[in-house]
């Protein structure tokens, strides 16, 4: 049966996920048969992306356009060791396999016409030899040609301003990635961390990320980095936390000092719980509740015994990151970043828009204007590249 459906779909997009671990191989190959992108979920990032001809990005609210659209445009859409939670974004009316190992996952989100139970490796290996490799690639190469484009648009957006005073999120993460070890392990906040992770750390196979990606627990970023260092003490780690995150878990950075754990903290300090700012913002809420009066997160590093430096200006940024990584023991770099970023989901729906418009009035109305103009001139470089 899920051959019949793969054969008879016109265009089959697959979405992958952490069950892809361990079955990088049997993807390709699949994902090469059926001429399909590859969407791949956030658990899934580190096993499914690098060295991927397939692979088109993610979607999602933290997702862009160009996984979007592969798997709006799809005829078919093959679910390989995914548990992908958010429904809107599933396409409407489109036969669904889904291969999961854990038979009671199967069609909790999307209903499913195939449902398969097994291990993405041995399912893969028993489907493949069943397949006829279809010889039409126009859906394939329409989307591998969104995706670059929409990769484009993000790397610009990441782009060395020196002069940029708070410093956009998209820059600091890049920088990270490029200086971070080949084998480095990522863990990453809850809220607009991961959006910057998702976006902007290649991962190559040897790389980890880790989070908290089925909970959604604030604050994971530094407790996660400290297992992961005592576990693997040798490897570089690296928490990209937001203030709000580390300001939950100060108490850690004694542990990191306490237990001798070389973990990097590179803080993303736009001074708010941003996330949950933009999320009020597409209801349709002005923002309220969210300012953070943020402590000297590099003073109390630096009196806990930690590498603490400060970040003010884009042009500051590589040395201050140099530093840390190279320093022989825990390091903290404070990084000023901005608050207005916004970070929108590759669809939006009426409600959304509709309520980012009454967020913009009622801003008005209740005199904080101001807030719209530092809105408008932080997304200016967005509104220029697109």
């Amino acid at each position: 049966m899920a051959r019949e459906r793969c054969r008879h779909a016109g265009a089959v997009t697959i979405l992958a996920g952490a069950g892809c671990a361990g079955a990088h191989d049997q993807l390709l190959a699949l994902a090469g048969a059926l001429k399909a992108p590859v969407v791949h979920a956030f658990r899934g990032k580190e096993f499914v992306e690098y060295d991927n001809p397939y692979d088109v990005g993610m979607t999602g609210l933290i997702g862009f356009s160009s996984g979007y659209r592969a798997m709006e445009h799809c005829d078919a859409l093959l679910m390989l060791g995914t548990d992908f939670p958010y429904r809107p974004f599933f396409p409407e009316g489109v036969p669904v396999v889904q291969v999961d190992v854990r038979g009671e996952q199967i069609g909790k989100r999307v209903q499913v016409r195939v449902p398969l139970v097994g291990t993405v490796k041995d399912t893969a290996d028993a489907l493949l030899p069943l397949l006829v490799p279809k010889a039409d690639s126009a859906h394939l190469d329409r989307m591998t040609a969104h995706y670059r484009r929409s990769r484009s648009r993000l790397d610009k957006l990441a782009r060395d301003r020196a002069s940029d005073s708070p410093l956009h999120p998209q820059y600091v993460a890049a920088t990270v990635d490029r200086l971070a070890a080949t084998d480095a392990i990522f863990t990453a906040d809850v809220g607009t961390p991961c959006i910057w992770a998702a976006r902007y750390l290649r991962m190559n196979g040897t790389r980890r990320l880790i989070g908290s990606f089925n909970h959604g627990s604030m604050a994971n970023a530094l407790p996660q980095a400290i297992g992961a260092q005592a576990t693997e003490p040798g490897r570089q780690v690296i928490a990209l936390a937001g203030d709000g995150g580390l300001a939950m878990a100060l108490g850690e950075l004694l542990t990191l000092r306490q237990q001798q754990l070389p973990v990097k903290i590179v803080v993303f300090n736009n001074g708010a719980l941003s996330f949950v700012e933009l999320e009020m913002k597409a209801a349709g809420i002005v923002s309220f509740g969210t300012d953070l009066v943020d402590p000297d997160f590099t003073g109390i590093a630096r009196a806990a015994g930690l590498f603490g430096a400060r970040v003010e200006k884009a042009s500051e940024l590589e040395d201050a990151l140099r530093a840390a990584f190279a320093y022989d023991g825990p390091a903290l770099v404070d990084v000023r970043t901005a608050r207005q970023e916004l970070s929108l989901p590759p669809k939006l729906a009426y409600g959304q828009i509709k309520g980012f418009t009454l967020y913009a009035t009622r801003t008005i109305l209740s005199g904080e204007g101001s807030e719209l103009i530092e809105l408008t001139r932080t997304n200016l470089r967005e509104l220029e590249v697109e």
